[in-house]
This record gives structure tokens, C-alpha cells and sequence, in this order.
């Protein structure tokens, strides 16, 4: 699954694309990707993108007139933009959607045969919010709310940090990376940390996640991520 630093490698590229476009029209081939039917989808047509931010693991784009049309691309989801003239992406499968815009088209493919990813259409903060989970942004919280998040209910560390009511953003690939670098066990509890152990993870979640943050913006030196992946070396 596309975890905050895979997520913010997107938002990058979106915005250089998208913020100030019109929508020309958004085409479903699966009737299960939206999860909402008020306010109807044809009501995008011709509204200007004015922001692209991110809710947790999801990708938000924000329209004109306080309307959100929300991705969250869960395991086997991924983006894929085809420039007006441009060449379709080798392998990328059938898009469960595709969003028109000026420039090209951004599309959604969702690897293998369940069908996980999800679109939501919102109007208003209020009903964005409303997908909120209460999990801090490890890349925002200062030591004191990062340890009161992970010290919230007892769990190992392991599980704590993919908790998205706890952390935001944070799953399986990137805590591995963390626990490592912290030099922490998975197993370890969460309520039995020192404050020298407390301080390592909160450096080592850090540094890790503005580390391929960084390692990802660099990586794409301008083009879109097609090869977003837990995987890496």
C-alpha cells in the first residue's frame, strides 16, 4: 500500500499537473470505486482544481465550490498520468477511472481481481473531515504529542505505528524502516519504552519518512511515479 512518503511523491507531481485545471469529465469502468452519490459526480465537470493535499493515505483533490474528490488507493491501487500526446504507460491494466483534464488524463488501475481502492465525492471541510482518521502527523508532532499518540492505548510497537487512529500515514513498509533504524523490536510495548528508546523512535520516524521523501522526489526529477512500490532496496 502507498504509504506518506509513496503518497507525497504523488501530491508532487499532481500538483505541477493538475492545481489550476479544469475537469473535462470523470469516466468509471467500475461502478464500486465510488463510495458516494450526493453530490453526484457529473457536478466536477468544468470545476478548477485549486488543491492537492493529503488525508491520511489518501490523495485529496480540491475543487472549486468546497468539493473533494478523495482516492484512497488501499494495497493495489496506483496512478498513472497520459499527457495529451503522450504514450499510455506499458502494463498499467484497465483504469477504474480516468479523469479528463487540458493537459492529459490521470487514471486509477487497481492490480489483481478484488476491488479495494476507493473514490469519494465530498462538499465541504466538514464532510472531508468526516474521513478523517484521529491519528497524528508523525511529520508535523513534536515529542510530547508523539509520545502521548503512541502511548494511547498498549499495543506493540510495531502495531502502534501502522494504527492510523494513532499515526497518520505510517504503514507496514516505512514502520520496518523505522523500528530498524530506532534499533526497536516489532514486539516491543509501547507503554514499556524508555525515554531514551521514546526519543530514538521519534528521531528515527523523522528522519526516516523526510529521508524517502526526499529519496522519491528525487528519484521521479520531474516525471510522474509510475513504479510506486513497498518494495525497495
Amino acid at each position: 500500500m502507498p504509504e506518506l512518503p509513496d503518497i507525497e511523491a504523488y501530491l508532487a507531481a499532481l500538483r505541477s499537473r493538475l492545481v489550476g485545471e479544469r475537469v473535462l469529465g470523470v469516466r468509471l469502468s467500475s461502478p464500486f470505486l465510488l463510495r458516494t452519490a450526493d453530490p453526484p459526480l457529473a457536478c466536477v465537470d468544468g470545476k478548477r482544481v485549486v488543491a492537492v493535499r493529503r488525508l491520511g493515505k489518501r490523495i485529496v483533490l480540491g475543487l472549486e465550490e468546497e468539493l473533494f474528490l478523495v482516492l484512497h488507493l488501499m494495497i493495489a491501487g496506483r496512478l498513472h498520468w497520459i499527457a495529451r500526446e503522450g504514450k499510455r504507460p506499458k502494463r498499467t491494466g484497465q483504469p477504474l477511472a480516468s479523469i479528463e483534464f487540458p493537459g492529459g488524463t490521470l487514471t486509477l488501475t487497481e492490480a489483481g481481481s478484488k476491488r479495494r481502492a476507493a473514490l469519494h465525492l465530498l462538499r465541504g471541510e466538514a464532510a472531508l473531515e468526516g474521513l478523517r482518521r484521529s491519528g497524528v502527523e508523525p511529520l508535523e508532532v513534536d515529542l510530547s504529542g508523539f509520545r502521548d499518540a503512541l502511548v494511547r492505548e498498549s499495543h506493540t510497537l510495531k502495531r502502534a505505528l501502522t494504527d492510523p487512529r494513532l499515526f497518520s500515514g505510517i504503514g507496514n513498509a516505512y514502520s520496518d524502516e523505522i523500528l530498524h533504524r530506532a534499533r526497536l523490536s516489532p514486539l516491543a510495548l509501547t507503554r514499556k519504552l524508555g525515554s531514551g528508546e521514546m526519543e530514538r523512535l521519534y528521531e528515527a520516524t523523522q528522519s526516516t519518512l523526510r529521508e524517502w521523501i526526499e529519496r522519491l522526489r528525487n528519484g521521479r526529477a520531474g516525471g510522474f511515479p509510475e513504479k510506486v512500490t513497498a518494495f525497495r532496496e
